[in-house]
């Protein structure tokens, strides 16, 4: 999969236009599921409305879509897999709300939606906040609400750095750089600081960062 890791999903024209070049095409002539299976793991009910239904302050579902339709994980284990699996191979962009990232990375797993990562090599994943976080090999205790039946703060490990996202937000006092440095002082390799107009790139395992912000690469 190509991945476009952000913080609050497509905040400016720089994310964006990274959409748009991931994609191959306008997002107008492009297909996405939505999955807001991360918001349950903090019982946000509401966020999973906002998402789906794109009245967000995280820019995703409302960008345009040629189609849109919402993959929720924790329903797919009672389906059979021939009425989902093939529209994920078929769509363009898989869009993947914030939320808890422990809970979304179980049920990425349980699901089986993990296990076809590898086959979608041309496919799009746009995360936002925990969307992102999982896809990282880990998140720091910092980060762990909902707790797994193994335990641990172990995520999917697609990409081989983690995330410190919404870094310097008002709303957040407690995520200042000195905060994401303490953190980042605790986790077993690179990661990545970033603000809400930040993402970070990565095809082909080539990370590149886009930004009209702030964002520092700790542990490197």
């Amino acid at each position: 999969m190509k991945l476009l890791l952000t913080s609050a999903g497509v905040k400016n024209s720089s994310i964006h236009g990274a959409l748009v070049e991931l994609l191959g095409k306008p997002i107008a002539e492009s297909n996405a599921l939505c999955i807001p299976t991360a918001s349950y793991g903090h019982g946000s009910l509401d966020q999973v409305w906002r998402f789906v239904s794109g009245h967000s302050r995280t820019p995703l579902t409302e960008l345009g879509w040629k189609s849109l339709g919402v993959l929720e994980l924790t329903a797919l284990p009672s389906m059979d897999e021939e009425q989902w699996i093939p529209k994920v191979r078929e769509t363009d962009a898989l869009l993947v709300s914030g939320g808890d990232a422990l809970y979304l990375g179980h049920w990425m797993r349980q699901s089986g939606l993990a296990d076809l990562f590898a086959s979608l090599p041309e496919t799009v994943y746009v995360g936002i906040s925990g969307g992102s976080m999982v896809m990282a090999p880990n998140i720091g205790e910092d980060f762990v609400v909902w707790r797994p039946p193994a335990g641990g703060d172990r995520t999917l490990g697609v990409v081989d750095f983690s995330i410190f996202p919404h870094l310097d937000h008002p709303d957040l006092p407690e995520n200042t750089m000195a905060d994401a440095e303490k953190w980042a002082a605790g986790q077993p390799g690179p990661a990545y600081a970033i603000d809400d107009q930040t993402a970070i790139r990565v095809v082909d395992g080539t990370v590149d960062i886009i930004s009209e912000g702030h964002w520092k690469l700790l542990n490197s």
